[in-house]
């Protein structure tokens, strides 16, 4: 029985997160100061904002946005240009800034008992992953219910909540566009069929910086060496939480 405790939800914007928030407050909320935060991040699709404010309305809480003080703008472009690094064995400064630092930050200023995440009950990997890597006292929510991302998608439909559109158009995350911990061809092109301007900007910034962002046939290459016909197997889901998880 946990009460008088202080309970954040780290809210992505992604589904997952958001049946989390949803049931960590219905669960705890009535004995402890439960708190969703949202670690912003500028190139996500306009309308993660959207089901942002849709899920506070549905939960019937604020939202809180924590942001890393050094980046106020939250923007993956301005942290490569300052880096000149974007993805690689060390992963993704985007994540360790925006994400991790900005958490670390705000636990800086809360006394927090517990964390929770969206990890769902078909990955239960990344919550051994967390917990032993990262904070212990962090709630298995979804996994306790044995809700799975199929499942989450599901509630929100019967719960009347529109998905972010960026699912929609294919991709199995709601993290930025173009993100950079992926090196899948199947993933650039579809960011280059849906999002040409963003594709083009990774080009460019990437060969400005000598970051060679996709895997194809076994090599790393340049996103403008990328055949438009290539595929590269299944897309699979990248979230991009409180720490990186690269595929």
């Amino acid at each position: 029985m946990i009460k008088n405790k202080n309970i954040v939800v780290w809210f992505s914007c992604g589904a997952a997160s958001a049946v989390a928030a949803k049931l960590t407050v219905e669960k705890y909320g009535k004995d402890n100061n439960v708190m969703i935060v949202n670690n912003p991040v500028k190139e996500e699709h306009p309308d993660n904002i959207r089901f942002k404010n849709d899920v506070s309305k549905w939960i019937g809480q604020e939202i809180i946005e924590a942001k890393n003080e050094n980046y106020p703008n939250a923007s993956i472009i301005e942290i490569f240009e300052k880096r000149k690094y974007m993805a690689g064995i060390a992963g993704a400064p985007c994540t360790m800034l925006l994400k991790k630092e900005a958490r670390y930050q705000f636990e800086k200023k809360h006394d927090i008992d517990y964390h929770v995440l969206g990890f769902t009950a078909d990955e239960p990997h990344r919550h051994e992953r967390f917990i032993k890597g990262e904070r212990e006292n962090t709630l298995p929510v979804l996994i306790d219910e044995g809700m799975t991302k199929g499942n989450c998608f599901d509630y929100l439909r019967s719960e009347g909540v529109k998905i972010p559109y960026i699912y929609k158009l294919g991709f199995p995350n709601a993290n930025c566009i173009g993100c950079v911990k992926s090196s899948s061809p199947a993933y650039w092109n579809l960011v280059r069929k849906t999002f040409p301007d963003v594709f083009e900007h990774r080009v460019l910034q990437s060969r400005k910086i000598g970051a060679k962002l996709v895997k194809y046939k076994g090599q790393r290459i340049y996103l403008d060496e990328l055949p438009k016909d290539a595929k590269g197997g299944k897309l699979k889901g990248l979230e991009c939480g409180i720490f990186c998880d690269a595929y």
